[in-house]
């Protein structure tokens, strides 16, 4: 099985119509169009730092007729225009192992969220023929680096071959 993000929203039982979630790395919407549909009173930040993959995520979300989503061009890395403690739900999909400074993104995600938001991180599993070679992020890594920012690990999800999944809980 490989990665289907709307099948992994459908399965968080957290999820409420009216959250507001942010997706960081969103692309062209492969975590967002779900999520957005799933908050449907809600709302979603998209954040990428590439127009192009936004520009199609627009275009996407006009012939969809979604409009509860805000689209975010921004370097994470740098930080985020959004206040402190306003995220319920923050998705981290495939992007850590493209992140030079990881803490600083993980304590940019800790800062907008909520008390009691929760953390998605989706990542590679070791390489198997497909996925990043020699740089994914050990599951085990990104549990102690939550920890030590006191995220609490809720739930491991399985997610197939390919991926890992951990949910935690500010």
């Amino acid at each position: 099985m490989f990665l289907n993000p709307k099948q992994t929203i459908d399965r968080l039982a957290f999820l409420e119509p009216d959250m507001v979630a942010l997706d960081v790395g969103s692309g062209s919407g492969g975590w967002t169009i779900p999520l957005a549909k799933k908050l449907d009173q809600g709302k979603v930040y998209a954040l990428d730092i590439k127009e192009e993959a936004l520009s199609v995520l627009r275009s996407k979300l006009d012939s969809e007729k979604i409009f509860n989503v805000e689209l975010l061009l921004s370097d994470i890395e740098k930080g985020v225009k959004i206040a402190d403690n306003v995220i319920d739900f923050v998705i981290l999909s495939n992007i850590l192992f493209e992140l030079d400074k990881r803490d600083e993104v993980l304590s940019e995600v800790k800062r907008v969220l909520k008390n009691g938001g929760y953390l998605l991180v989706v990542d590679w599993l070791e390489f198997r023929n497909i996925g990043p070679k020699d740089i994914a992020v050990p599951k085990e890594e990104v549990k102690q680096k939550l920890n030590e920012l006191n995220l609490k690990l809720e739930r491991e999800l399985d997610l197939g071959n390919y991926h890992f999944a951990l949910i935690f809980r500010k």
